[in-house]
């Protein structure tokens, strides 16, 4: 058995790159398909132009391994290149995407905006219902199995907000204080007034 593959290794490179290929599509992002076109290829050539014994075989599997990384990494095939990828399903928390299926608190599935691979999650909502196309936001990962999520729109304003709002308030009212006092005389100008105009 060793032997028939040693002397069909070209063969047996393109059986074992075509089943890692096969078991990347089943299982993306198990970066598979790198070594898979690598073996494909080594095993293509050997089999095209019959060019000496397993070293050279090597060597083509090494060089078209390395091809097949740069171009994996370079056109990123899976998508979020430049993006974080989620760690864990606390980093989906406060992800926005919409309703794919109308949520309610029972179920209901929607997709992430930079949701990975497979952005599509299913989801509840802790009051009321949320239809297709609606916008939501991630309140609780919930162990990334299904989502807590709410319309976006119904988020209020937290107490930091309000703050900010009422620190704006006071500043305008203050300004507006101050514009006030300074468009009406004060006593003293009054006085001045008064003394010029006697004096003419």
């Amino acid at each position: 058995m060793v032997e028939f593959l040693v002397n069909n290794l070209p063969l047996t490179l393109l059986a074992v790159g075509l089943v890692l290929m096969a078991m990347e599509a089943v299982s993306p992002g198990a970066h598979l398909i790198v070594i898979g076109v690598a073996l494909v290829g080594a095993g293509m050539i050997g089999m095209l132009f019959p060019i000496g014994g397993p070293l050279v075989l090597a060597a083509l599997t090494l060089i078209i391994g390395a091809g097949a990384a740069w171009v994996y990494r370079e056109f990123d095939f899976y998508g979020g290149k430049g993006t974080a990828q989620t760690s864990d399903s606390d980093s989906l928390s406060g992800r926005t995407g919409y309703v794919t299926k109308t949520v309610s608190t029972r179920g209901g599935e929607v997709k992430l905006d930079e949701g990975g691979f497979n952005p599509h999650y299913s989801a509840r909502t802790t009051s009321g219902t949320i239809e297709e196309g609606e916008e939501i936001i991630v309140l609780d990962p919930g162990g990334g199995n299904v989502l807590t999520v709410e319309h976006l729109g119904s988020i209020e304003e937290d107490e930091i907000d309000r703050e900010l709002a009422r620190g704006a308030k006071q500043t305008n009212t203050d300004a507006d204080a101050d514009a006030d006092s300074d468009s009406q005389p004060t006593a003293e100008e009054t006085e001045t007034e008064t003394e010029t105009e006697k004096s003419n």
